[in-house]
């Protein structure tokens, strides 16, 4: 095997993208200030003191709204690439692909309007 200046690349990039990852973490393992009692393991937020637990207990509907808002924020970013190549296509096909596409993501909505998710409950129970 030849020894060539792209593999001298290869490993140099190799070599810089390994210590650009682990650089700051030793670094500020190295030179981080070492305190222990008083309030370190307090929680922070904005220089207020904490009021309460801080492992507070939210509803399963947050986390429902989150996971239906994510899965249809990715759904629809899979339009943008056959917007653009839709102009391109030939023949009905790429519409009626398109079509049953948008007919799944409304059934979908439809799914879960009849299951009862998107009705926000008056006061949510802990």
């Amino acid at each position: 095997m030849v020894f060539s200046w792209l593999h001298l690349a290869i490993i140099l990039f190799l070599v810089l993208g390994a210590l650009f990852a682990t650089g700051p973490l030793l670094i500020g393992a190295l030179l981080s200030p070492r305190a222990r009692g008083g309030d370190i393991g307090m929680s922070y937020e904005c220089g207020i003191e904490p009021q309460g637990n801080a492992r507070a207990k939210f509803g399963i509907s947050y986390y429902v709204y989150a996971l239906i808002f994510l899965a249809f924020d990715v759904d629809v970013l899979y339009l943008f690439p056959v917007a653009v190549q839709y102009r391109l296509t030939v023949g009905w096909t790429a519409f009626f692909e398109v079509l049953f596409f948008l007919s799944f993501l409304g059934l979908s909505i439809v799914y879960f309007w009849a299951k009862g998710v998107f009705t926000w409950p008056r006061k949510i129970r802990l």
